[in-house]
C-alpha cells in the first residue's frame, strides 16, 4: 500500500461525526416529508370494498 503523503485531505474524527449526523438529519427529513402518512393516505384512492378474488 502507498502511504499519503498530504494530510490536507485528512479530517478529524469530529468533523466525520459532524457531517454524518447532518447527512442523516437531511436524510429523515426528507424520508418524513416523501413518506408523510396522512398524506399518502389522503391522496390514495378510496376503497372500492368487497374482494376482487371472489
Amino acid at each position: 500500500m502507498r502511504k499519503i503523503e498530504n494530510k490536507d485531505n485528512h479530517i478529524t474524527r469530529k468533523e466525520a461525526l459532524n457531517k454524518m449526523g447532518k447527512y442523516a438529519a437531511l436524510t429523515a427529513l426528507g424520508t418524513m416529508v416523501i413518506l408523510n402518512p396522512l398524506k399518502a393516505q389522503s391522496s390514495s384512492p378510496p376503497d372500492p370494498g368487497g374482494n376482487p378474488f371472489d
